[in-house]
């Protein structure tokens, strides 16, 4: 196992659902100008049998990075309709993989957002989606 130990300015995210959890811990930060950031420390529980962070565990980082950008701008809760995520590199467990997103577009009930994540400061992978938003109870 790797060490945690987030870049400066994360701070442990203690508000996330089961899934994302167990497949933690992840950390957010917000920088001036309300820019956040998600971050996760790759373990090898994280990897593919050829050691390299799982395509679908970026897949699911994308997921949480373009939900919290579609919450963030709309003031609504959004739920996935569709998602493109284009993975650009591997990613080696023990790397720091952090990633942002920010909503692209409303139109009635659906929102759009990108995404792009880096792993140690290199670009990884990049994401869009299409979110249907509900008034949040």
């Amino acid at each position: 196992m790797f060490p945690i130990d987030p870049p400066t300015g994360f701070v442990h995210s203690k508000t996330r659902g089961p899934y994302t959890t167990h497949n933690g811990p992840y950390f957010h930060k917000v920088e001036d100008g309300g820019r956040f950031w998600h971050g996760l420390r790759i373990q090898h529980r994280h990897c593919n049998v050829h050691g390299g962070l799982h395509g679908g565990m970026m897949s699911a980082f994308a997921d949480g990075l373009l939900a919290t950008a579609i919450s963030r701008g709309t003031g609504r809760r959004g739920v996935t309709v569709r998602m493109v995520c284009d993975l650009i590199s591997a990613v080696d467990a023990g790397a720091w993989l952090d990633g942002t997103a920010w909503l692209s577009g409303e139109e009635g009930e659906m929102a759009y957002g990108e995404a792009e994540a880096f792993a140690d400061g290199k670009l990884v992978f990049t994401a869009s989606g299409v979110f249907r938003t509900f008034k949040r109870p």
